[in-house]
Order: C-alpha cells, then sequence, then structure tokens
C-alpha cells in the first residue's frame, strides 16, 4: 500500500458465506490500519545528487595550480595519429600504459591504418599484442572496429562520440580520449585513478564513472576542462595513490578535504597539543 493511499477509519461490513461453502481457505484479510498511525516508509528512497565538497574559488584554485605545474599535460600512451590512439586506448583496458607501449611501439612503426591493420590480420596482431591482457580478444576486436572504421567512416576516426562508441571494443572512457587528445574536446576520461581520486579527495563524488564525469563537467573552472582529466589522472597514479596517498608532496594538500589527508590531520592534532 502506498503513502497517498487513504485508510477506512471503519472495516466494511464482512460478506456473508454462501450457504454450504467453506471459508477454511478463504485469503486472509489485510487488517485496516488504525486513524491516526503512521504511514508505512516507501521502500525506495531518493537518490543523492552528486556534489563536489569545494567551493568554486576552492575549484579554481586546485586547477590553477595543476595548470601552473604542468601547463600541458599529455596522456602516456605512445600513438602517431587519431587512428593509433583510438587502438593503444582499447588496448589499454586492464593494462598498464607501459605495458601498452612496449608492444604498440614496434607495431605502429609498421602498421598505422585501418588498412594494414586488416591486412596483417588477426593472428599477427595477436602474436605482436600477445604481452597485454586478453590480448585474444583485444585482436579481435581491433581488426573489427578497423573493417568498421573502413567499410563506414573511409578509413578515417569519426569526431563524434556516438559513432566511436558503435566500433567494437570501445567504450565512453575511449571515445572520450581520442575526442580529447585527437580532436581538443574538452571531454572528461574517467579512468580507475581518476574514478578514486574524485571520490577520495571528494571533488566530484559519484557510484559510477558516468556520475564522477558528469559532475565534473559541471564543477570544473572552463578555462581548465580541456585538460582536467589529465590532471587528475596523473595526480592519481602519482600522488594520490590507492594504497597511500603522497599527501606530503601533493600541492593542493591544503585544500584538499580528504579524510585520509596525513597533512591536514597532523596540523589538527599539533594544535590540539599547544
Amino acid at each position: 500500500m502506498s503513502e497517498n493511499q487513504k485508510f477506512s477509519e471503519t472495516p466494511p461490513p464482512a460478506a456473508a458465506a454462501s450457504p454450504g461453502k467453506s471459508t477454511a481457505n478463504a485469503p486472509a484479510k489485510t487488517p485496516t490500519k488504525a486513524p491516526g498511525a503512521a504511514k508505512p516508509a516507501s521502500r525506495k528512497k531518493p537518490r543523492a545528487r552528486s556534489r563536489s565538497r569545494y567551493t568554486r574559488a576552492e575549484l579554481h584554485a586546485i586547477f590553477a595550480r595543476f595548470h601552473a605545474a604542468n601547463p600541458e599535460p599529455q596522456g602516456e600512451l605512445y600513438y602517431v595519429n587519431p587512428y593509433t590512439l583510438l587502438v593503444a586506448v582499447a588496448l589499454s583496458a586492464q593494462a598498464t600504459d607501459v605495458g601498452v607501449n612496449k608492444a604498440t611501439r614496434p607495431l605502429f612503426a609498421k602498421v598505422d591504418t585501418p588498412e594494414k591493420m586488416v591486412a596483417l590480420g588477426e593472428e599477427a596482431l595477436r602474436d605482436a599484442i600477445k604481452t597485454i591482457g586478453l590480448y585474444r580478444n583485444k585482436a579481435k576486436n581491433v581488426i573489427a572496429l578497423s573493417q568498421m572504421l573502413i567499410e563506414r567512416h573511409g578509413g578515417e576516426v569519426p569526431r563524434d562520440r556516438a559513432a566511436l562508441e558503435e566500433l567494437p571494443g570501445v567504450g565512453r572512457k575511449t571515445a572520450n580520449v581520442v575526442l580529447n587528445i585527437a580532436f581538443g574536446e574538452p571531454t572528461i576520461a574517467v579512468d580507475t585513478h581518476l574514478f578514486r581520486l574524485a571520490n577520495r579527495i571528494g571533488i566530484a563524488p559519484g557510484k559510477t564513472p558516468l556520475e564522477v564525469e558528469t559532475t565534473l563537467e559541471k564543477v570544473v573552472p572552463p578555462e581548465f576542462l580541456l585538460h582536467a582529466h589529465h590532471w587528475l589522472i596523473l595526480h592519481g597514479r602519482y600522488i594520490c595513490k590507492a594504497r597511500k596517498p603522497l599527501c606530503e608532496r601533493c600541492l593542493i594538500a591544503d585544500l584538499c578535504k580528504s579524510p585520509e589527508n596525513t597533512t591536514r590531520n597532523a596540523g589538527k592534532q599539533a594544535k590540539k597539543t599547544d
């Protein structure tokens, strides 16, 4: 019974049983709600909105520091053109950039177009990327996406998220990386480092990568949006590490509102001692 249903103050009269008919198996009647009793709570809780813990001024200060320290951040995957970037990002799923680069540097020296990749073939590609995790399935996807690029896009990488996500093995994160790096679009690519960082420091809390991405698009100052995901990924990878954040080396430690901020916690403890 929903919260908006009204309860009768008096129960309806019981229906008389038909002669010769047993009422032993009749369904039990729902007890009537007493007047004035509290209504049952709704089972579904309203979904909480993701909010940044920081003010506009604090957010601007954070990204201004990232910009000052690294004005032109670069992704760490090796590529030579938009197509090889697409392939590299697709291969990097559940693998390190370093590991992918070791395999793709010699590969891209010979194979740098969809046509060349299809000509190479799936078996030879598997052999070229066998040091990368899930290489069999990734090789299959790379050949398939290359064929699709030839058939549908004239061998060119489309500058369109929907078209990119139609390609085999390409999800939203991969599409966002390509749009950002290859075409200069101010997209946010949420990888594991960025997702963890956004929730840990509270800059863009979210239960899913899409929630984090959407929140960041709203809170990052427009002038910093193009490079925002690079700064956050690099910060999460090298400073705000998963096991132990290096707060003593963090350039935003005094602004960071993470409960794990050892610099801030040490300051509070010193004040109590004084």
